[in-house]
């Protein structure tokens, strides 16, 4: 496997990400809004504006010198020290190759090292196994399910 990092998410760097962005049918619990994504630069950097806040570390998957994923710290509790970890990867060219499961651990390292967590959270829909499968691959454990998601969480 070819190696990935993590990056802050630049402006520039969310635009390449979400020019080939194909939406995930996997993380949508009603189908119904699961819509054929289109690019467009001004949404993009709403997207990208709207992600800019104290509670939030928007980073970049990075492959090869180019952005194939999204990975956000977001609902950052600095006062409890706890986060909430987000991953989307482009489409389906980079998934199932383990870049995921990289950039989940970098994350998880950023989140303890750097941001100085003691703890990490992450949900996913529950028809998502792929993402559930990679969170307990890389050491969160389940808490529970409810209300059509399964809730996880990684303690050091």
């Amino acid at each position: 496997m070819e190696e990935v990092s993590l990056c802050l998410m630049t402006r520039e760097l969310c635009q390449a990400l979400y020019e080939g962005w194909q939406n995930d049918p996997a993380i949508y619990m009603d189908m119904k809004e699961c819509k054929p994504y289109h690019y467009n630069e001004a949404g993009v950097d709403r997207y990208f504006e709207s992600r800019q806040t104290p509670s939030r570390v928007l980073l970049a998957i990075m492959r090869d010198g180019k952005p194939i994923g999204e990975l956000q710290l977001k609902r950052i509790d600095w006062e409890r020290k706890e986060c909430t970890l987000s991953i989307h990867l482009q489409n389906d060219s980079v998934k199932g190759h383990g870049y995921g499961t990289a950039a989940e651990k970098l994350a998880l390292t950023y989140a303890f090292d750097t941001l100085g967590m003691n703890a990490v959270n992450a949900d996913t829909v529950v028809k998502n196994t792929r993402s559930q499968h990679v969170l307990e691959k890389v050491g969160f454990k389940f808490v529970e399910e409810k209300d059509g998601f399964r809730y996880y969480r990684f303690v050091r």
